[in-house]
């Protein structure tokens, strides 16, 4: 019997195309640092991730509050503070306490916290012990473990770190201090090392909450670390900024160019092996675009089929992903090619045979590869000028 008319008019509601796509925020930071055992040391448990709203949430959780309201501060309420003084702040941070010296049970509480972009460990300067088949890496080792693990899995991450700003001042400084930290050279461009001889306060922490602070495309180079001091007799001179920077680490300056007085970023590198990943905004924005890929694409996974049709609505998803950034300028250009696609896109009779293994596989593996190529346009971190004089 045919379906009668009433009521006429019938509407389902599809809301597939309101589906959210997650958001990484590419400043979140966390810091892991040390307080008193006890209440002595505030009263959030240790190895437990603390998102920090504010100083007095932070002074409750991570340092002992008198009767009158005074803060006796501690290694990581110290770093939380100077952490929210950076202008722009970090969108999101994290404090987590240290149970002793253990870093690697604190570290690894934060594993499942994964909008984290940078982590540091608060006012820590011992370069520690690597990890052996009994027990864990210690101190900043077990920072760059870290770091270098969880975005092998996925979940990119940098750490910062310092040297340590109480090494006086010598003619074989920049040596000696290379030489103390070489073992926390990252191969994968996960660690960043920044150098502020005689600073007051933890320069890691400023550091990385001041780099949180900018979009992932901005150079750090010349960008302003606030709550920081170095008395002028510790800073260093041209050719300690030099040799320290060809060594991939970032010293923390007061350059006179600029008015005013105020430490500010001399270079803007990771401390890796790896030059091709040398730069602190070019890993960030690898790592801002891999999410946003994987983001944008995983509802296709499943959806998407292995035809022409399918294979157009994959690229032009890509393209939607990418084209925002390049507007923005993010990014210079890019291009995606599908391989499966260009042959789906040839008549059946024009397809060799190569062509036609490659289709077969694909659909008979249900996996298809592309090719993301995107053009990046860095900043200028140097700047050569030819003055000619005439009369």
């Amino acid at each position: 019997m045919p379906t009668v008319a009433f009521p006429f008019v019938e509407v389902q509601i599809d809301t597939s195309a309101l589906a959210p796509v997650a958001q990484r925020a590419p400043g979140v930071i966390a810091i892991v640092g040390k307080t008193p055992a006890g209440s002595d040391g505030g009263t959030g448990a240790v190895n437990t991730p603390f998102a920090i709203d504010g100083l007095d949430q932070a002074a409750g959780l991570f340092a002992k509050v008198s009767a009158d309201g005074t803060v006796a501060e501690t290694k990581l309420f110290a770093a939380i503070k100077l952490a929210l003084l950076q202008d722009p702040r970090p969108s999101k941070l994290y404090g987590i306490r240290v149970e002793g010296d253990n870093y690697a049970a604190a570290l690894s509480s934060l594993e499942a916290a994964d909008d984290v972009t940078f982590v540091a460990l608060a006012g820590e300067t011992a370069v520690g012990a690597a990890a052996s088949d009994t027990s864990p890496a210690t101190n900043l080792l077990a920072l760059k473990d870290h770091v270098e693990a969880m975005s092998a899995e996925g979940q990119k991450r940098l750490g910062v770190a310092m040297i340590d700003p109480a090494i006086p001042k010598s003619s074989t400084y920049v040596h000696d201090v290379v030489t103390a930290v070489q073992a926390l050279k990252s191969d994968s461009s996960r660690m960043i090392l920044v150098a502020a001889r005689g600073a007051t306060g933890d320069a890691a922490t400023a550091a990385m909450a001041a780099m949180a602070g900018f979009q992932p495309q901005v150079s750090m180079v010349l960008k302003r670390i606030r709550g920081l001091s170095i008395p002028v007799g510790n800073q260093y001179g041209p050719s300690e900024i030099r040799a320290l920077a060809e060594q991939n680490i970032d010293p923390i300056i007061d350059p006179d160019l600029i008015p005013g007085e105020g430490l500010h970023f001399a270079e803007g590198r990771c401390f890796t092996t790896d030059e091709s990943l040398l730069y602190i905004d070019l890993v960030r924005v690898l790592d801002d675009i891999e999410f946003r890929l994987k983001a944008g694409l995983i509802g296709s996974v499943g959806d998407a089929r292995i035809t022409k049709f399918g294979m157009t609505n994959l690229k032009t998803r890509v393209e939607g992903i990418l084209g925002p950034l390049q507007q923005a300028g993010v990014i210079a250009d890019f291009s995606i090619e599908i391989p499966v696609l260009n042959i789906l896109a040839l008549p059946d009779n024009a397809r060799t045979a190569t062509d036609t293994a490659i289709l077969t596989t694909a659909r008979a593996e249900r996996t298809v590869d592309v090719v993301v190529t995107v053009t990046y346009g860095p900043a200028v971190h140097r700047l050569k000028l030819t003055l000619k004089p005439k009369f």
